[in-house]
């Protein structure tokens, strides 16, 4: 295999469009007879439908979605937790640094998979009830930020 075989075809030349009759671009240079888009300077909206009412204006538009305003949290498994020592505090801050929550307004929810090794201070956002339990049963404490 040569070079040359490879690069066969790669090269495809632009479309010249106005150049005579010979061309088969010719004339209307592929925009057809008149019209809207026949015209220089043409550009439409992406849902323009010539003037019909558009489909998004059609449509009736009922309800609220609560979506934008819903609370994220990231959640965090007490399994991972196993980098921390006794009396660590756990805080969004510490999560941050052993890489274990990621962004700048994270909101950090604690759940109950897997065990906890170490006593362990948690100040998060939010902790699920069994998480809650093994920890204070490990002889953690457990304080709950909503600010944070």
């Amino acid at each position: 295999m040569a070079m040359n075989d490879i690069l066969k075809g790669k090269k495809k030349q632009r479309k010249r469009l106005g150049r005579g009759p010979g061309s088969g671009t010719g004339k209307t240079a592929g925009k057809g007879h008149k019209g809207q888009r026949a015209r220089s300077g043409s550009s439409m909206p992406v849902l323009f439908e010539g003037g019909q009412m558009p489909l998004y204006r059609r449509i009736p538009k009922r309800g609220f979605s609560n979506a934008p305003f819903k609370t994220v949290y990231t959640p965090v498994n007490l399994c991972m937790l196993g980098c921390f020592k006794d009396g660590d505090t756990v805080s969004l801050e510490t999560l941050k640094e052993k890489g274990l929550v990621k962004g700048k307004k994270a909101k950090v929810k604690i759940l109950g998979k897997g065990d906890v090794e170490a006593r362990l201070k948690v100040d998060v956002s939010a902790v699920s009830k069994t998480a809650r339990e093994k920890i204070i049963a490990k002889g953690g404490e457990v304080v709950e930020s909503k600010g944070a």
